[in-house]
């Protein structure tokens, strides 16, 4: 068993990134192209920048063809180069190069967070036409859906902010577009841009009292402004 043991640390460990693991056949990567990058990796990492195909055969279990093959495939799917690096002595040698690897990960990456920000719009979207449904208690028209878009697309009125205008309708007992829209202009009017920025504008408006007069039970309490999301 000790022998084992230090044999296993001697042989070291190869380091793979998880997304990588979790991404691969995204960009195009087969299962057969990964395990010979890995046992690449393996030699990589050692310093051995080409290792030889009939080692990595020995290791796949494969014929050295194949291994030539599946190569051939990473270098034609645009997942590897080999270009010349200098040695220790600073003569040139060839090298496995997996940069275009790296740069088809990360655009992944990229594309995976403009989706995802994409898609949180699209939901954003719906809870307000819902929310607005929901409290009017009835569809809305095409063209209340088209203003509601142009609050949105045109004046860039934050989903909350629109959501904070419905509640103030619903308090007003106001259930009309044209009434949310007169206080969105108001609170653009005043540079509130978020539904927090016109808590605190109405906090300063409506200060608590103090002094005597504050007594418990007489005074009345601040009704605070929820989210409509907070159910």
């Amino acid at each position: 068993m000790e022998d084992f043991t230090q044999r296993y640390i001697q042989d070291g460990q190869t380091s793979i990134a998880n997304y990588l693991l979790d991404h691969f056949r995204e960009v195009g990567m087969t299962t057969d192209q990964l395990l010979v990058f890995l046992q690449l990796r393996r030699y990589m990492d050692r310093g051995q920048k080409m290792p030889e195909a009939d080692v990595l055969a020995a290791h796949l279990g494969w014929d050295k063809q194949r291994v030539y093959q599946i190569l051939h495939e990473l270098i034609a799917n645009k997942l590897m180069v080999i270009t010349s690096v200098p040695d220790d002595q600073g003569q040139k040698q060839d090298a496995y190069d997996f940069h275009l690897l790296m740069e088809k990960l990360s655009q992944l990456a990229v594309q995976t967070t403009k989706k995802a920000v994409k898609t949180a719009a699209t939901n954003d979207r719906a809870t307000v036409f819902n929310q607005i449904e929901t409290e009017f208690g009835r569809p809305l028209s095409p063209l209340e859906m088209e203003s509601i878009n142009q609050w949105l697309d045109d004046d860039h009125y934050r989903p909350e902010l629109i959501q904070l205008a419905l509640k103030e309708a619903v308090l007003s007992q106001a259930y009309s577009l044209k009434y949310m829209d007169r206080i969105l202009l108001n609170w653009e009017k005043r540079n509130l841009k978020t539904a927090a920025q016109v808590q605190r504008d109405k906090a300063r408006q409506n200060p608590r009292p103090s002094g005597p007069s504050a007594t418990p039970g007489n005074d009345i309490p601040d009704v605070p402004i929820f989210k409509l999301t907070d159910n």
